[in-house]
């Protein structure tokens, strides 16, 4: 039977870890206002880059299949992106992600329009949101595994959680950028130069988040691995596809609820809100907000009570909540309009449960495999349900005005059972863990690698 011992990482964090989860969390905000700020400028993209004697509908139909490009492209950047960081290692990757988005982003601002290079002005664009897709394909996942390698299983969910609420922090830094930008310059000069002062700035916030990430070391379980030859000699994903198929499903279906909740709960959310019940436009923004806001903070507060008292305690907890949060938000606010501030807060509470699924997910799946199960899992099912949550919700709305509600519950429930039940989620792991084995390693995880300089 195995015994349980105090680790030595329970006590807290190092200045280097604290320094490490800092600069990691940082980048990626700044890598994901690099990408969503292509939304916030959508009209205006569609007038400088595709024919003017298209009408309006048509160009911001374009403009929007040029974004929902990045969201296609993110599987494969983040296969191979992912390929290479279980073979060559993390910090290699999670560097290349930040620089493949902020050199597109900075050319975007620079981009002449259509009427300059006609039809090669919307290809090049293609191309340069190709290449964001490739790069956030990688980057969320690789972001997930170097933190939670970084620090340790005793502080793998405030790890995760950091950086979780980073990401969700560069989508506010897109709104705030896009708001500033609207609200001291006229709407001609935003839409003949202002618009890309948003991506020369994006730009310039790339590459200063890849000069800080050249300070990132190595992570030390892909040190350890290395070190002992034991980096995954046949292609990663192989071995996750063969061996690791349970963790895989789960991961999709908990992926799925992200999501949703993540769509559904804040980016629709607004236009929901406004197309269902005739809500001022300036106040859904602002309730856009304030869920933002609470969700980053949530999802830390989720994740240092997965460190506590483990995922089996935090699961059912932040599915109810969630659960919870789409009810008050698209039952109770419609009913009660000056409810809707605080039924915003509670989504983003509620949207903690997004916080669980990343650190379920670098559990799930070994070292030797962890990117390529982790990325594999989360971009596929991003890119599926990604697409497919608006048109689904849109086509329920012509049955129900709670459409909303009910696609969330079925999403969240069944989410909520996958994190239940994925691998490695029974006990605390602040407290204790596992004495390795005989053989060096821990019972039913592989090499012992955690800690490991």
């Amino acid at each position: 039977m195995a015994t349980f011992l105090p680790t030595s990482s329970s006590h807290g964090l190092s200045r280097g870890e604290i320094r490490t989860l800092a600069l990691a969390s940082l980048g990626g905000a700044l890598e994901f206002y690099d990408f969503v700020i292509f939304a916030f400028f959508a009209k205006v993209i569609g007038q400088h880059f595709f024919a003017a004697g298209q009408p309006d509908w048509l160009r911001q139909t374009e403009t929007f299949g040029l974004f929902g490009a990045g969201y296609l492209i993110r599987p494969l950047g983040g296969l191979v992106m992912a390929h290479f960081g279980d073979k060559t290692g993390r910090k290699r990757m999670f560097t290349l992600s930040v620089l493949l988005m902020a050199l597109p982003t900075l050319a975007m601002g620079f981009l002449p329009g259509y009427g300059t290079l006609g039809i090669a002005a919307p290809l090049i664009l293609l191309l340069l949101r190709m290449m964001q897709g490739a790069a956030i394909g990688g980057e969320a996942p690789g972001g997930w595994v170097f933190v939670a390698e970084h620090a340790g299983r005793a502080r793998e969910g405030l790890a995760c959680g950091l950086l979780t609420g980073g990401l969700q922090m560069g989508i506010l830094l897109g709104s705030l950028v896009a708001l500033a930008l609207n609200g001291f310059l006229s709407p001609e000069q935003v839409g003949s130069w202002g618009w890309r002062a948003a991506f020369v700035l994006g730009g310039i916030f790339g590459l200063l988040a890849m000069v800080l990430r050249r300070w990132l070391k190595e992570t030390p379980v892909f040190a350890a691995l290395k070190a002992r030859a034991e980096v995954e000699q046949q292609m990663p994903l192989v071995t996750v596809l063969s061996a690791h198929r349970r963790e895989v499903v789960l991961s999709v279906i908990a992926t799925w609820a992200l999501t949703v909740a993540i769509i559904v709960l804040n980016l629709m959310m607004p236009s929901l809100m406004q197309t269902l019940y005739g809500m001022p436009a300036g106040v859904t923004l602002q309730a856009s907000l304030v869920e933002t806001m609470a969700g980053a903070v949530a999802v830390v507060l989720f994740g240092i009570g997965v460190d506590r008292w483990g995922m089996r305690a935090m699961a059912p907890l932040a599915t109810i909540l969630l659960m919870a949060a789409a009810v008050g938000l698209y039952r109770l606010a419609p009913v009660h309009p000056e409810w809707l501030l605080p039924m915003a807060a509670l989504a983003g509470i509620g949207c903690g449960f997004t916080g669980l699924v990343p650190i379920a997910m670098v559990r799930a799946f070994p070292a030797p495999v962890r990117f390529s199960g982790l990325s594999f899992s989360y971009n596929v099912a991003y890119a599926v349900f990604g697409g497919l949550t608006p048109m689904a919700v849109s086509a329920l709305m012509a049955h129900t005005a709670l459409a909303p509600v009910v696609y969330i519950l079925v999403a969240t429930l069944c989410g909520g059972i996958a994190l239940w039940r994925m691998p490695d989620c029974e006990a605390p792991a602040s407290r204790f863990a596992e004495a390795p084995s005989a053989e060096g390693g821990m019972p039913g995880r592989g090499p012992n690698l955690d800690g490991i300089a």
